[in-house]
């Protein structure tokens, strides 16, 4: 992979401290994402996704129960070297988050037009009202919302989840970070919607060259978005590949039971994974020392 990277995280490991003494959840996670690459990280409910990617965010440090060792480097930066300032102004500016459920990502009692406002403050504090109004109404079409405006003047619970959906990539693109964490965008909404959206940020980042960790538990949706894939299994990265690779020929016995668990129009019963094999546990698999 050539350098620079953006995201380089190496032996992540994280614990969280309780009545008993520390019960650990991520187990030495080793991941790389290089500039303007697309990079998904997939695995079940619990398996250890979304505290992933809270960490690279400096949010779940705030966590008091939390301990997190490792180190995250971005573009060259490790990221627990900086103080919490410096890492609340990367939130927004060079590193952005869609969450999975806009409706409660968005504040409420904010228009959407003061929600990019503020966004656009992490870049350039001295934005004014009209230039912020006017950075967001051409993003919004960029999206595909047609009629920006309105959107622009109403609250998130006056709009439907795709359209909210819509406005959360918007709001993560319209700095141009350099890394986007998308944490199962679209899982709420309809399968169409939920392509349509995806197909919309894939568009986006592909113009803006922006690097992008993919969270998914569904293996189906990032065959057609992600370059590489990371496969997450009780917080071990159990098998890692380029996706052509890996949906080819998958060697984890974890891998293969994720990509037989994907409904198919040919019909048939879908396996319980949540079923454990002990195969589960075989070593880590890298595509890359497979020939």
């Amino acid at each position: 992979m050539s350098e620079p990277l953006t995201l380089d995280i190496k032996d992540l490991r994280l614990a969280f401290k309780n009545w008993s003494g520390t019960t650990e959840v991520l187990h030495g996670i080793d991941l790389k994402i290089a500039q303007s690459e697309r990079v998904a990280l997939v695995g079940e409910s619990g398996s250890g996704k979304s505290v992933t990617s809270r960490i690279v965010l400096g949010t779940m440090q705030d966590v008091r129960t939390a301990r997190v060792t490792g180190q995250v480097a971005f573009e060259g930066t490790d990221l627990s070297a900086l103080t919490s300032s410096d890492r609340r102004a990367l939130r927004g500016r060079d590193i952005s988050m869609i969450f999975q459920d806009p409706s409660s990502a968005l504040n409420p009692v904010f228009r959407i037009g003061e929600l990019f406002q503020e966004v656009l403050k992490r870049r350039d504090p001295k934005v004014t009202k009209a230039e912020a109004r006017k950075r967001a109404a051409k993003i919004l079409h960029e999206v595909s919302i047609e009629d920006p405006d309105r959107v622009l003047d109403s609250y998130s619970f006056q709009l439907s989840g795709g359209m909210n959906q819509r406005v959360m990539i918007a709001m993560a693109l319209i700095n141009k970070p350099r890394l986007l964490l998308a944490d199962e965008p679209g899982t709420a909404l309809d399968v169409t919607v939920q392509a349509q959206t995806l197909t919309l940020m894939r568009d986006l980042v592909e113009q803006q060259g922006t690097s992008v960790l993919f969270i998914s538990h569904n293996l189906g949706v990032v065959r057609e978005f992600a370059d590489r894939i990371y496969v997450i299994y009780q917080g071990r990265i159990v098998e890692h590949g380029a996706t052509k690779a890996l949906f080819d020929a998958p060697k984890h016995p974890y891998t293969r039971a994720l990509l037989s668990a994907i409904p198919r129009l040919t019909g048939g019963g879908v396996p319980d994974i949540a079923e454990r094999s002990p195969d589960f546990d075989a070593p880590f698999i890298d595509h890359a020392e497979v020939r």
